[in-house]
């Protein structure tokens, strides 16, 4: 285990997801404190074990990103279990099966906009919040290569909302780099995760698939993500602001 991030507490939303996993293990290992949050408490409490198997101190509290009070209450308890937040990564996201936009039922519609969306406002407004008025700190938003990159047939609803995300980490950049918060966005594409399975396919169709569509020949492996994602919020990357990073094996170059 390495010191790189000692003495930082950091946030994962969307904590119990293979990328947030993978995001939450390398701080970990590198002596970061870090709090998962999600809305199961049994996957969180699942996802923190596997986690803290890295070492370092690794916490969980369960909280919907897409309600107001919820969230306020989970910065306010990271800081008084942990006496602050240095680091937030906001990584919740879902997404439904694919369907032409005309297709699209209202309420899929709706529920993509609150988390991928609203949820990430909402965890920036609050982590802002307390950040700003203690000594600033660093936000990672995780958008996709499908939205402001990419687009895919049936992902509207997908695309838009992390569009969306790209943009607003944009502004919100801009906004806030006055107060000491540098605020960046990762655009990964197809991991090796569940999300990266077609229903019905196999590992081998999967794969297959991929090799004709990404010029690396492959998926990401879900620490390629987290390796990107450790480096915008390390000091390495201090004169980096408003960027939104794609790490997608050249799928979207």
């Amino acid at each position: 285990m390495t010191a790189r991030f000692a003495d930082r507490v950091v946030l994962i939303t969307g904590g119990s997801g293979a990328i947030a996993g993978a995001t939450g293990r390398a701080f970990a290992e590198q002596g970061a404190t870090v709090v998962l949050t999600g809305r199961d408490p049994r996957k969180l409490a699942s996802a923190a074990a596997a986690t803290g198997d890295a070492g370092g101190t690794v916490d969980w509290v369960a909280a919907d990103v897409t309600d107001s009070a919820q969230v306020a209450d989970l910065v306010a308890q990271v800081v008084r279990r942990h006496g602050g937040l240095h680091v937030a990564v906001n990584s919740a996201g879902v997404f439904t099966a694919p369907v032409p936009l005309g297709d699209l039922d209202e309420a899929d519609w709706a529920r993509q906009v609150d988390v991928n969306l609203t949820g990430v406002f909402l965890a920036m407004r609050h982590e802002i919040a307390h950040m700003r008025g203690n000594g600033g700190g660093v936000i990672v938003n995780m958008a996709s290569n499908i939205g402001a990159h990419g687009r895919r047939p049936g992902m509207a609803a997908y695309a838009a909302t992390k569009a969306a995300v790209s943009a607003l980490t944009r502004t919100a950049a801009r906004d806030h780099i006055g107060d000491g918060i540098r605020i960046n966005a990762v655009s990964p594409g197809a991991s090796d995760t569940p999300m990266s399975f077609r229903p019905g396919e196999t590992r081998a169709d999967r794969d297959a698939r991929v090799r004709g569509a990404v010029p690396a020949g492959r998926v990401s492996d879900p620490t390629e993500v987290a390796a990107v994602v450790l480096w915008l919020a390390s000091d390495e990357s201090s004169f980096v602001v408003g960027h939104d990073i794609v790490v997608d094996g050249g799928a979207t170059a």
